[in-house]
């Protein structure tokens, strides 16, 4: 089974909380970052997986009159969480995911602490074609 593990990041002024940490913080926690992605290849777990740009960067996309894009500034201002990136892994149980994303989830941030973010999972659904 394929699952989808959302990591949510606290939201501050349009991008990321963490650019107050120390370059130690900051390289501490990306060594962990590699040290998982790492782990979970080598167990061929990981599908893939990927950071996105802040929050401030983001765009909320419509179809607009004649199907012509209609872009706007995301994600609002009120929203207390973004997405800060995801993994996609492919395991046998659901327990399996949810010990994944409890340690994505436990990435340290200053002074080595647990962050303790907040990782959605969610099954991947198989898109198959119609059938001709």
């Amino acid at each position: 089974m394929r699952y989808m593990l959302m990591m949510h990041a606290p939201y501050a002024t349009g991008d990321y909380q963490n650019d107050d940490w120390s370059p130690d913080d900051w390289k501490a926690h990306m060594a962990f970052m590699h040290r998982l992605n790492k782990a979970l290849t080598e167990s061929g777990e990981l599908v893939g997986v990927e950071a996105l740009a802040a929050p401030g960067e983001a765009k909320v996309v419509s179809a607009g009159k004649h199907g012509v894009p209609a872009v706007t500034d995301g994600p609002f201002p009120e929203a207390k969480e973004f997405l800060a990136g995801y993994w996609i892994v492919e395991v046998e149980k659901p327990e399996r995911a949810h010990e994944i994303a409890a340690k994505a989830s436990s990435a340290p941030g200053p002074g080595g602490a647990p962050l303790n973010l907040p990782i959605e999972v969610r099954r991947v659904m198989a898109i198959r074609p119609p059938e001709a």
